[in-house]
């Protein structure tokens, strides 16, 4: 008796070829209909995000936005030029022995040094006739009554 197998007998080798020619034609089959379910798979989340993206332009509110200049090479160089005076600026401040002992109350110091005094004065009320006073009635008879008598 013979192995026992899965396969079935062949009778010629053309036949194990053709068999092999099969399987793989239906592998490469299988794979090509996995492929395109996921390329649908990946149009159809493409699709649906254009659509969000449709509801979110707001490509039509530029016309009412000025517009932007174009920055130009001289001014980064003053914004790196500023950043390292900045950066100097901010170790000298954390290195001070005043702010290292109460952080708090030497910005307190440094802004009434360096902020200007307000006066505040009490403002008046406004009317709501523009400022101008009502006159009463009464006092409109006391002074017609006063220029009689002159």
């Amino acid at each position: 008796m013979g192995k026992p197998s899965s396969r079935p007998d062949y009778s010629s080798k053309a036949d194990k070829k053709f068999d092999k020619k099969v399987q793989f034609y239906a592998k490469v089959r299988d794979t090509v209909a996995s492929l395109t379910a996921k390329k649908d798979i990946t149009k159809k989340k493409f699709q649906s995000r254009q659509k969000k993206l449709k509801a979110y332009d707001l490509s039509a509110l530029s016309e009412f936005l000025p517009e932007l200049k174009a920055p130009r090479a001289n001014d980064f160089k003053l914004n790196c030029k500023s950043r390292l005076k900045e950066g100097k600026q901010l170790s000298a401040v954390l290195e001070h022995p005043a702010f290292q002992a109460d952080p708090l109350a030497a910005i307190h110091q440094h802004l009434q040094n360096t902020q200007p005094v307000l006066d505040e004065k009490p403002k008046k009320k406004k009317n709501q006739n523009g400022g101008r006073k009502k006159k009463s009635k009464k006092s409109k008879a006391l002074s017609r009554q006063q220029s009689m008598d002159i």
